[in-house]
């Protein structure tokens, strides 16, 4: 004699909807900045390489003018101290007060690009006339456009987290942490940048 047994279906499904899967995201994240970091990588080990193996001519190679550069990597430094602000007055379900940090590093990324571009105009080379020019324009134009994305994600962010209707919140902070992460990618990309372009 055959015996029917009655599968639970409900009980299944409940269990799969209670199954929670882990949260890979910021790895993802972590794993596109280092790629991205490998490419930054490539041209400072490049221009270091060309450098020490075939020195550039004593007029192929410009003193550059510190205090524009030396403002845009406070600006950057200031902006990640901000950025964290705003997490932790999120944490604290604070979100005019996250709201009002977010517009302040947004504000000092933008501050950033804008005095890159006033150093651009005042340079005393074009970006084709020697391995030199063409090396600072293609890392610095690189790292502005990473600035340029960065501004843009965190105006997104402050959007997102405003106090009524926001998606971004204590709960749900992965947004803003994501976001956070990459600015501070961006500014330690820049502090190397620096040294290597400004001061070596």
């Amino acid at each position: 004699m055959t015996t029917l047994t009655k599968v639970n279906h409900d009980s299944d499904q409940h269990a799969a909807e209670n199954h929670e899967h882990a949260d890979h995201r910021l790895f993802g994240l972590a794993t596109f900045l280092v790629a991205d970091g490998m490419t930054f990588a490539g041209f400072f080990v490049a221009y270091l390489t060309f450098r020490a193996v075939n020195p550039l001519l004593p007029d192929a190679v410009y003193e550059l003018e510190l205090p524009l550069p030396t403002l845009n990597t406070v600006l950057l430094l200031v902006s990640s101290a901000t950025f964290h602000r705003a997490g932790q007055a999120l944490k604290r379900d604070q979100a005019e007060q996250c709201q009002r940090w977010l517009l302040l590093t947004a504000g000092l990324g933008l501050a950033f690009l804008a005095s890159q571009m006033v150093e651009y105009f005042t340079l005393p080379f074009g970006l084709t006339d020697n391995l030199y020019a063409s090396t600072f324009y293609a890392v610095t134009g690189f790292h502005g456009l990473h600035v340029t994305l960065g501004a843009l994600m965190i105006l997104i962010v402050w959007w997102q987290s405003r106090s009524s209707g926001g998606r971004i919140t204590s709960q749900n902070p992965f947004p803003l942490e994501a976001a956070e992460l990459y600015w501070h990618f961006v500014d330690g990309i820049w502090v190397i940048l620096f040294i290597i372009f400004y001061l070596l």
